[in-house]
């Protein structure tokens, strides 16, 4: 039993871990893609500032939509944005990987309990955006 439950952690840390590289390995290319193509947005001083970089007005892809059709472009600030949807996925991830270890290990009420938080997780996110 114990050999079960050292596979299911090892299973969990290399979830994190791949989605935490994977996404700062897309934030990365997608920071150089941009400044390579928006070379304004680069120096620390100048007639850009943080509150228009972030504004709603600026091209930073604000929808589902908005974000294939900016990374089918190349765009780095699509990019960019993947990969901080990447890191917000990765913890839903850990959690679905719960849900299946203690399926695994045939834990079903530790399943289920888990399942539910997946749900409440998932549908937190829908709710967040009314």
């Amino acid at each position: 039993m114990e050999e079960k439950v050292r596979k299911v952690e090892l299973a969990i840390s290399l979830v994190l871990r791949i989605g935490v590289v994977i996404s700062v390995v897309v934030i990365a290319v997608g920071l150089g893609l941009m400044f390579a193509h928006h070379p304004a947005y680069l120096p620390i001083r100048g007639h850009f500032s943080y509150k228009e970089l972030t504004s709603k007005s600026t091209p930073f892809p604000h929808s589902f939509a908005s974000l294939g059709h900016s990374i089918v472009q190349g765009d780095g600030r699509g990019i960019v944005v993947l990969g901080v949807l990447i890191l917000i996925l990765t913890p839903v991830l850990r959690v679905v990987a719960g849900v299946v270890s203690f399926l695994y290990e045939k834990d079903p009420p530790m399943a289920l309990v888990t399942f539910y938080v997946l749900v409440v997780l998932v549908g937190s996110f829908f709710l967040a955006g009314v």
